[in-house]
């Protein structure tokens, strides 16, 4: 498990980003503009799955 140190930079009055390192992206295979789920689980830790169809 590597560990990033990433910032937090606000975009918008109620949007935020994060960047994601490349090295993440690749190892996920996720794509640009790709659909993604986040799941708050409380004490500063999300979860990101890709997003499922109905």
């Amino acid at each position: 498990m590597e560990k990033y140190e990433v910032k937090l930079t606000k975009t918008s009055r109620y949007s935020y980003y994060l960047v994601i390192p490349k090295e993440m992206i690749k190892k996920y295979g996720w794509k640009e503009k790709q659909k993604m789920t986040i799941i708050d689980k409380g004490r500063g830790k999300l979860e990101v799955y890709d997003w499922k169809k109905r």
